[in-house]
């Protein structure tokens, strides 16, 4: 059963489906971001994928018979020895469900945290394959169906409730775009603005901040399965940017299971440093850049994969020249329904995205 279309003419599309074309053109060569003339660098980045680990990476042991690291080993132990028993009977657990069945020999949740993702590393698999599950904190909204993993069908609307993110999807409907938002806040505006509703057949996730595990895999999967432009919608600063590239190129921590959680396709639709000057934000509404800030964006600026972003390059260095940074909140100075029916209508339609 199809969704009954309630969003604007074929036509609005016009951009986007030229911009999926050219994604599934470069899914069906293989190939992944590197502009032309670029080299390739040694490092832990594969513009293909995102950040992964390197076979000749740094490793550490953790041994039995060591005081500094006997307690590591036990924890390790007990949370092998429960995956064991998850998967002989075919059930899963949360990182929290773990924690409590011995909240005592733990200590704290993080300890837990810390020990199936050295298991996950370890093993080489993905956390799911370990039966161990994050609780969500994500939201979903738009033209979506899924089922879930014990059958349950499920319908996300385009009105103002949203759909708490799944940890496992069976089938998915299909849609325009999928826009990712930074903050719950923003997420909820736009709901409000009927924002869904009129982009129709179109998808919207919020991580609310740093997006957890499960919202991640949500969003690879969607892109896995209908290969449709992603965008982000983020504040214009060194934090909005970082959660981006979480999404596009993933982390650290996580890099071993790069190429299940990143979508290097990802487009930074807003809010952008030249849209500042572009649309004469008053400068009252802008922040000056902490000392935190500046620290983190010179970190942004010196990794590998803003070799492959020579357009986001030159946004971060816009931003650092100015020492400020804006909210998506700053566009409601301009009016208060600004975001939603002027700023990514306009920029969908006419493919202002980096």
């Amino acid at each position: 059963m199809a969704f009954a279309p309630m969003g604007p003419e074929a036509s609005f599309f016009d951009a986007l489906d030229r911009h999926r074309a050219s994604l599934l053109a470069m899914v069906k060569r293989g190939a992944g971001e590197t502009p032309a003339g670029a080299t390739r660098v040694a490092s832990r980045f594969d513009d293909s994928v995102g950040l992964r680990m390197i076979p000749q990476c740094t490793t550490r042991k953790i041994r039995s018979d060591s005081p500094k690291s006997v307690k590591k080993f036990a924890l390790i132990l007990k949370v092998l020895s429960m995956i064991y028993k998850l998967i002989q009977s075919d059930t899963y657990a949360t990182k929290r469900d773990i924690y409590y069945t011995d909240s005592q020999l733990f200590g704290n949740q993080a300890a837990v945290d810390s020990a199936i993702d050295d298991i996950s590393c370890m093993l080489k698999v993905p956390r799911r394959s370990l039966h161990v599950l994050s609780t969500s904190k994500g939201l979903i909204a738009g033209n979506l169906r899924y089922m879930e993993e014990d059958g349950t069908r499920v319908q996300c609307t385009c009105s103002a409730t949203a759909t708490a993110v799944p940890t496992n999807i069976q089938g998915m409907q299909h849609a325009k775009f999928l826009l990712i938002v930074e903050k719950d806040a923003t997420f909820q505006r736009l709901l409000d603005d009927n924002f869904c509703s009129r982009m129709s057949p179109c998808i919207m996730v919020t991580g609310k901040g740093v997006p957890d595990l499960n919202t991640r895999l949500l969003v690879k999967k969607l892109w896995d399965t209908f290969h449709i432009p992603v965008f982000t919608l983020v504040d214009a600063d060194p934090y909005g940017i970082e959660i981006m590239c979480i999404y596009k190129y993933g982390s650290m921590s996580m890099s071993f299971e790069a190429h299940n959680l990143t979508i290097p396709t990802i487009r930074w639709l807003g809010l952008l440093p030249s849209d500042i000057q572009r649309l004469n934000i008053p400068k009252d509404s802008l922040i000056p850049l902490t000392k935190h800030d500046q620290m983190k964006l010179d970190s942004i600026l010196k990794r590998p994969y803003i070799t492959y972003q020579p357009l986001w390059k030159k946004e971060l260095e816009m931003m650092a020249d100015s020492k400020m940074k804006a909210e998506i909140q700053a566009l409601t100075l301009l009016s208060s329904d600004y975001l939603s029916r002027v700023y990514l209508p306009n920029k969908l339609r006419f493919g202002g995205w980096i």
